[in-house]
């Protein structure tokens, strides 16, 4: 155990949000803990730049986004959530500017939620040698601005004549995957439907990997949440860091 440990993630939220780029970008790492929050009785729902259709190599964008977009909604019912949108941004080539601040304001107005989630937004990954894609860097950085933009009428004023009155009761920002956590999630009691959550994208797994998609899912996930136990006093978690408000 290191003396740099993670604290508790905070638990006094009812609503989330997950903004995030892709389909799967949710299942890889944060599924477990959103597991766990619905148990609870938390509400959480998803809104996703892209439908991913650019994500396969091997099946067009046309017959691959449709794909995409059922397996991820599957995905989400595995742990619990049922509200999931899509944002229609080019999966690839997302720009972070004011038309997605403008879009991610206008779902946490639709959501009003207290906890906004969203993936890794920084350079790199853990260990600063794996670069991270432009789509996570736009989607997480336009994320954690949109937070403000959303409780800011005089921000995208339009939003408030179509109904979105402001809301600036997020308190907490919490950014799966990053290298710099801060806070965790004990996942065992989510873990296993984490693993079928990912494992519901089995299209992009097959294409993926030719290992067994299940043994592929349950490797991957087992060896993330067992790496965050170091830091978070022996257990199987979910790191996230977080930004309060």
């Amino acid at each position: 155990m290191t003396s740099d440990q993670l604290v508790p993630m905070p638990t006094d939220w009812r609503r989330a949000l997950a903004i995030v780029a892709h389909p799967d970008d949710l299942e890889y790492g944060a599924s477990a803990a959103i597991a766990c929050w619905t148990d609870a009785g938390h509400e959480v729902a998803y809104a996703l730049a892209t439908v991913g259709e650019a994500g396969i190599d091997g099946i067009a964008p046309a017959e691959c986004g449709p794909l995409r977009t059922q397996e991820q909604i599957a995905s989400a019912a595995v742990v619990g959530v049922e509200t999931v949108e899509f944002l229609d941004h080019r999966d690839g080539v997302i720009e972070y500017g004011t038309a997605l601040r403008r879009d991610f304001a206008a779902a946490i107005r639709r959501h009003r939620p207290e906890l906004v989630l969203t993936l890794n937004h920084h350079d790199t990954w853990k260990g600063g040698t794996a670069w991270n894609t432009p789509d996570h860097r736009a989607v997480g950085r336009a994320v954690l601005d949109a937070v403000g933009d959303a409780g800011n009428r005089w921000i995208f004023p339009e939003l408030t004549e179509e109904g979105l009155e402001p809301w600036n009761g997020v308190r907490y920002v919490a950014v799966a995957g990053s290298p710099h956590p801060t806070h965790a999630v004990d996942a065992g009691a989510g873990a296993e439907r984490a693993v079928q959550s990912l494992l519901a994208h089995r299209t992009y797994i097959e294409a993926l990997t030719d290992e067994d998609p299940e043994t592929y899912c349950r490797a991957f996930l087992n060896g993330t949440m067992t790496a965050v136990a170091q830091r978070f006093g022996g257990r199987p978690a979910v790191a996230f860091q977080v930004f309060s408000r």
